[in-house]
């Protein structure tokens, strides 16, 4: 059961296998090989779906925020600097901010990208 977002204080649930299989029929996946959904988005925080199609990739790109990418289902390749990881479904990895990298689709993927973030000053 998904809670609408003002009842946040109660918790928000998601299903992601029902996401997921909606996100699949999404013209943005067969046209770009990746489409993207926004979880939550908070002044601290941000968690967003992303289903990646076998061979896509998400071009060279840095986060302003430090990141966590955890792959439920698939295999993904992370193109960093001085490095390239395997993440198969199962792993999650902590990516500093401002860390250039991209990602590849090594299988039919899924993963939940979280963005720490710190709140503008009032």
């Amino acid at each position: 059961m998904r809670h609408p977002p003002e009842a946040s204080e109660q918790g928000v649930e998601f299903d992601l296998l029902a996401l997921e299989q909606q996100m699949r029929t999404e013209p943005e996946l067969a046209q770009n090989g990746h489409t993207a959904r926004t979880l939550v988005r908070l002044p601290d925080l941000r968690v967003v779906l992303i289903v990646m199609s076998a061979g896509s990739r998400m071009a060279e790109h840095v986060a302003l925020e430090t990141a966590t990418v955890q792959v439920l289902s698939g295999k993904l390749r992370l193109e960093l600097p001085e490095r390239a990881l395997e993440l198969p479904a199962g792993h999650l990895l902590m990516l500093q901010a401002r860390v250039r990298h991209e990602v590849v689709a090594l299988a039919d993927s899924v993963f939940v990208l979280t963005l720490g973030r710190v709140p503008d000053k009032p």
